[in-house]
């Protein structure tokens, strides 16, 4: 019997960068393939959506700022077609441009300066996300399970009571782990639409919940982060 042919290669995934600075586009260049990305550069709106149509690629990096139209108007044309994920860069202090980004579907961002550990690990994960996986009814971090399915919580066995408020946010973090929900996101998807401009309430609600799920004499919160100004990820 002949030898087994060997398996070709898996392609590396290709991702489209789109920032008008040369020196960002260079540097993005640069992680992304010692990271094993093809990266595609675009310097406009326009440009990327010219090469995102003749060869879509899997991921996108996309500067909020770019002399055509803004990454905001990018990112929701590129979502009118496409399920890719999409990160946004973004100067220090954009935050309401941050919003404005995911609420057209962005997945993540990162801030200017970036280090390129961290962009890769938010593009990986964002990936990750992106993958279908089968469907996974329960989560076990830090002795927490979560039982999506049976609406059960606990911490090494012994039962957590959570309001349903309390629950249904904890269940849209954790069905987006890693990824960050916006104020007005987290809203609409546990209060319903004409709710999204009331912040206070979802404050209290995650205090609440946090107070019942963290680590006990965590210092910090672990599982539920805090993006100021923009919203909350579940952060194990």
């Amino acid at each position: 019997m002949g030898a087994a042919a060997a398996e070709p290669p898996a392609r590396p995934a290709r991702v489209l960068v789109v920032d008008d600075e040369p020196q960002i586009l260079r540097a993005l260049k640069v992680v992304l393939r010692d990271a094993g990305f093809e990266a595609v550069a675009a310097e406009n709106a326009s440009e990327a959506l010219d090469i995102a149509a003749l060869r879509p690629p899997q991921a996108a990096i996309v500067d909020l700022v770019l002399p055509d139209e803004d990454g905001v108007a990018l990112t929701r044309r590129l979502r009118e077609w496409s399920e890719m994920p999409i990160l946004v860069l973004s100067a220090v202090g954009e935050e309401e441009e941050k919003v404005r980004a995911l609420e057209a579907g962005a997945d993540d961002y990162v801030t200017k300066p970036f280090g390129a550990r961290e962009l890769v690990a938010r593009l990986q994960a964002a990936l990750r996300r992106s993958t279908p996986a089968g469907e996974e009814p329960k989560v076990l971090v830090d002795g927490l399970e979560i039982d999506l399915a049976g609406r059960l919580v606990s911490r090494d066995t012994a039962p957590i009571h959570l309001t349903p408020i309390e629950f249904e946010l904890l269940r849209a973090l954790v069905r987006n782990r890693g990824r960050l929900l916006t104020h007005r996101a987290l809203l609409t998807e546990v209060w319903g639409p004409g709710y999204e401009e009331d912040i206070q309430p979802l404050r209290t609600h995650i205090a609440r919940l946090r107070a019942k799920i963290e680590p006990p004499g965590a210092s910090d919160p672990r599982l539920i982060v805090t993006e100021p100004g923009v919203g909350y990820r579940f952060g194990a």
